[in-house]
Formats: C-alpha cells, sequence, structure tokens
C-alpha cells in the first residue's frame, strides 16, 4: 500500500484524479415526486451534473412518462415504486393537502434508511409531521424552500433555506449544491418553512405597492419606463420592481409564480401571524388582492397579474403568446 501511494505521489495529475472522488451522496440515487416546471427543471439539472435521477412521480402521468424518457428514469405508477428505486425523494408539490397525501399514500413504505427533501412551500407545521413520520420509519426528512423560479431551477443557482436535522442537512448537501446558487441552513425542521413564509409575505407586499404605483402612474399619465428608472433610483427600488416591473407595464404575464401561490403563501405567513397574536394589515390586503385574482379567473397568470385589478381600463389580461404561461 506505501508502495502504491508512492507512485501516485509520484504523478500530479493521477494524484489530483484519485483525491477528486464526491462523497458516497453523489452515488445516491435519485427519485422525484412532482414534476411541474420547478421539480422537471431540477431533475435535468441533477442528470446533467451526473446523478442519476432513477424514479420520477406525478399525478400529471403524461408529464412524468415524458420526463421520465428524456432522462432514463423510470415513470413510476405508485409512490411505493419511487421510494423502492430511490435512496433520495426530492418532493415538489403545490400545497398541504398534496403533501400529506403523498406520505399517507406510499411514498414512506420500506423507507429506512432513505432521505426525502422536500422542497414546496406548505407550512411549518405540515414540514414537522413529514419529519416526525420519516423517523417512525428509520427515514430522514429535510426542508429545502425555494426562493427562485424556473430558470434557476434548471440552471443550478436557486436560493435555498433548509430546515431539519444536522445530519440530514450534511447528507442532502451533496446533492443540493447541485441545485443552489446559494443556501443557507436555518435550523430544527419547521424554522426554513417559517423564513420561507415571511419571503414571500414581503415579495407579495412589494408585488402588490409596485402595481399600485405603477397603475396610479398610468392614470397620471406618466411615462412608464421614466417611471421606473426613476423607481429604480430610489427608496421605491426593489427585486420586484426588476423582475416584474416591466411585465406589468406590457401586460406580459406568463407564469413563473403563480396569483394562486401568492394567495397560498400570503395565507401561510398570515396564519403564523394569528398564532403570535399578530396584526398585519398590508399582508391581508395583498391576499385578497391575489385571492381576487383566483376568483375572477386570473389565479394561474404570474404574480404580475395582480397590475390587471389597479391600471384603469384593464381586467382582462392580455393572453399569453403560444408555448408560453403555464
Amino acid at each position: 500500500m506505501a508502495y502504491l501511494r508512492a507512485r501516485v505521489l509520484q504523478f500530479p495529475l493521477i494524484d489530483k484524479w484519485a483525491n477528486s472522488f464526491e462523497p458516497v451522496s453523489r452515488m445516491e440515487k435519485i427519485g422525484f415526486v412532482g414534476v411541474g416546471r420547478m421539480g422537471a427543471n431540477m431533475a435535468r439539472r441533477l442528470k446533467d451534473q451526473g446523478h442519476t435521477v432513477a424514479a420520477v412521480y406525478d399525478v400529471n402521468q403524461s408529464a412524468a412518462q415524458s420526463l421520465a424518457q428524456e432522462l432514463g428514469a423510470e415513470a413510476c405508477a405508485d409512490l411505493k415504486q419511487v421510494t423502492k428505486l430511490s435512496d433520495v425523494v426530492i418532493t415538489v408539490v403545490t400545497d398541504d393537502k398534496a403533501m400529506k397525501s403523498i406520505y399517507l399514500s406510499g411514498l414512506l413504505s420500506r423507507s429506512r434508511g432513505k432521505l426525502f427533501i422536500n422542497c414546496a412551500t406548505v407550512s411549518p407545521a405540515t414540514h414537522v409531521w413529514v419529519e416526525q413520520k420519516a423517523a417512525k420509519n428509520g427515514a430522514q426528512s429535510l426542508e429545502a424552500c425555494m426562493a427562485s423560479s424556473i430558470t434557476q431551477a434548471r440552471e443550478g443557482t436557486l436560493y435555498l433555506m433548509c430546515g431539519g436535522t444536522q445530519e440530514a442537512y450534511d447528507r442532502a448537501k451533496p446533492i443540493l449544491e447541485k441545485l443552489a446558487g446559494s443556501m443557507r441552513y436555518v435550523g430544527g425542521s419547521g424554522k426554513a418553512a417559517e423564513v420561507k413564509a415571511l419571503v414571500n409575505m414581503v415579495m407579495n407586499i412589494n408585488t402588490a405597492g409596485l402595481a399600485e404605483g405603477l397603475g396610479l402612474g398610468a392614470a397620471l399619465g406618466l411615462d412608464l419606463t421614466m417611471l421606473r428608472e426613476v423607481f429604480s433610483q430610489t427608496g421605491a427600488n426593489s427585486r420586484v420592481l426588476q423582475t416584474d416591473g416591466e411585465d406589468m407595464q406590457n401586460r406580459e404575464h406568463s407564469c413563473f409564480f403563480s396569483a394562486a401561490h401568492a394567495a397560498k403563501d400570503s395565507g401561510i405567513a398570515l396564519r403564523l401571524a394569528r398564532e403570535q397574536g399578530l396584526n398585519l394589515p398590508l399582508a391581508a390586503a395583498t391576499k385578497k388582492q391575489f385571492d381576487r385574482m383566483v376568483t375572477e379567473g386570473l389565479g394561474e397568470l404570474d404574480k404580475s397579474g395582480i397590475a390587471e385589478l389597479t391600471f384603469k381600463g384593464r381586467g382582462a389580461p392580455k393572453p399569453p403568446a403560444p408555448g408560453q404561461g403555464t
């Protein structure tokens, strides 16, 4: 053995190769539950980075079959098969009801030693519930809440807020690093979900405020391109101005983060506030606006579509171009 090591040391390139192996978790087989726009692009990214995506599942079976064919994975007909084929399962579902449903419908079957990484924006209590269920079955669970969108999922530049045990985080980290441009371990189960609820609450308030400012500017006859430029150099600046301002002006609401999801996430934050005895009037007013979008059939527009409620003469949005939107 000493002789072999000595031989390796004589060849720097070989020595570099010998020490370049990823941790064992890189070799773990990955399954996906929920392969809509976010989940599918996360799976593609991991495949591109050399991971084995072994199984995919979605209630939309055609979407699962199409992605499975693309990635060389199995499109599973039931959740038990996803767990059977995978060492790590990444879930990207819509809400608390969907999250509980997958874990009560076979995902935890024979799951001892498996790791479940849950990326959906759901209530902190649901993440705690999942962790408890997983632990009873000898499995691990980690919340990896995302504060980015479809493009970042495909490019591996998501911002991730993680919550759970340190052990689960350490195991997941080599995989999550391929998906994230930046990530932060927040604390125990439920804590990352609390942070994510606040992120989306503030983002939604900013979005509603920007829509009102631009709507009033339009009613006053101001040049909205000029107005956005002034906003960007003053206290009216925000990340939402960068991502949504021009879209509001041009009525371009192809969906990256839907109004329906904005309403749901504002609701999560408001429930947390009520539990703490806090009144949050801005958050409540913002939720009412996004709820109104859902009621008026605009819930699948991007959150920027809230401008359809604040600009004079609007109400029926421009349809997305062919191939765009949801």
